[in-house]
């Protein structure tokens, strides 16, 4: 593996964890929505600490910001998505706590990251 700079970065960790309990939920979707929403979830999860990593890599500013966005908006999709699943009664609500809280607690830390790259 690379040593480089973004994986020293608190919000990157949080994000590599946060793909792991989407994961973890989309295990249990019917194996029909595999190549629907199982897919979705797991790419839009996967993109949040991607497009951080790539935004710490790269020099302009306006460059890193918007990969920092790009991960924020991610985000958003996978709160979209989550909210989709609710209704087609692929999961419950009441158990998605933990999974919200997360959610939000990383759109935080991105907006922050994304105020203070300068």
């Amino acid at each position: 593996m690379l040593s480089l700079s973004h994986k020293n970065l608190a919000v990157w960790k949080q994000a590599i964890d946060f793909v792991t309990q989407v994961y973890r939920i989309t295990e249990k979707f019917p194996k029909d929505e595999l190549y629907g929403l199982t897919n979705q979830l797991r790419r839009a999860a996967v993109s949040v600490p991607s497009n951080i990593a790539e935004g710490a890599s790269r020099k302009p500013v306006k460059d890193r910001r918007r990969f920092y966005e790009i991960a924020r908006s991610s985000l958003v999709e996978i709160d979209t998505q989550l909210e989709i699943s609710v209704k087609l009664g692929l999961m419950k609500e009441s158990g998605l706590s933990d999974v919200y809280e997360e959610l939000n607690h990383l759109f935080a830390l991105i907006s922050n990251l994304i105020q203070s790259t300068r």
